[in-house]
């Protein structure tokens, strides 16, 4: 028993101690994996319990804290996708399949840093679901909303913890262009009703992110089929992942743009052309 128990120490010291990148293993956020554990529980419970928590109290308007969070996240998504894809072109990194590079200067240090500053932003983002319950938008926090958040903390600690450059310039830099365009959209809508005449493209929001999930889906398939070098576990685990947003995003376009219209178009029962 007392050997199983060294084994397992032995493993847990090997995957969290030894085997992640030297430069970000103490980084924080990083260093321990119940940080992201703790806050993804947390998060849950809140999400759980959100009417429960909020229902008693007043309707708040926070009209300016929303017009305010909204523009920080466009320049910090804007911020962080300039340095994602700038950082790849000084590099010279391949289209395809690059390997991260392990130095502690220059530009793989860069790289390095943006990709923390993308997981690190994944808890600011968490803040959406707060604004939703003391707004009592109840309906906003559903499935998707929930899987989302909690999964892009996981899979970026793991980047992070890992795999910090090469080839997770795409994801990152990619998922940083529609979230300019997402809290763009979302800052405008803060202001008020009489801007939802400027706010036709809604729709192409749903349509950027499901064009996202497909260029990481043929991403990583071309990444594993090349046996590209670039972490293939966890190419293979995005692989997955995109699949399963691919699914849900999928369900939600066709839930909210397509079936609810069609609805709509329908004629009342009982009424004859």
């Amino acid at each position: 028993m007392a050997t199983s128990y060294i084994n397992v120490f032995e493993v847990y010291n090997f995957i969290i101690n030894t085997s992640p990148d030297p430069r970000t293993s103490e980084w924080p956020l990083v260093c321990s994996p119940w940080t992201p554990v703790i806050a993804v529980v947390v998060f849950l419970y809140f999400c759980w319990n959100a009417r429960k928590f909020t229902a008693k109290m007043p309707n708040y308007r926070i009209r300016g804290l929303l017009i305010a969070y909204n523009a920080v996240l466009v320049a910090l998504s804007a911020y962080m996708m300039y340095e994602f894809f700038v950082t790849a072109y000084l590099s010279k990194y391949n289209v395809i399949c690059e390997e991260v590079n392990q130095s502690e200067n220059g530009l793989p240090r860069r790289m390095a840093n943006v990709c923390w500053l993308y997981y690190a932003s994944k808890y600011v983002e968490l803040l959406e679901t707060v604004m939703f319950s003391v707004r009592k938008k109840y309906s906003q926090i559903t499935f998707l909303h929930v899987y989302h958040h909690s999964s892009m903390i996981c899979l970026w600690w793991l980047f992070v913890k890992y795999s910090p450059g090469g080839t997770a310039y795409v994801f990152g830099g990619t998922n940083s262009f529609v979230h300019t365009v997402m809290y763009t959209y979302y800052g405008l809508s803060a202001i008020g009703p009489h801007m939802q005449k400027y706010l036709w493209w809604k729709k192409y929001i749903t349509v950027l992110q499901l064009i996202q999930f497909g260029v990481l889906f043929a991403w990583c398939s071309t990444m594993i089929a090349t046996d590209c070098n670039f972490s293939p576990w966890i190419t293979k685990m995005c692989l997955l992942y995109s699949i399963t947003l691919l699914i849900l995003f999928l369900n939600f376009f066709f839930q909210t743009y397509v079936f609810r219209k069609a609805k709509k178009a329908q004629p009342p029962q009982g009424k004859r052309d």
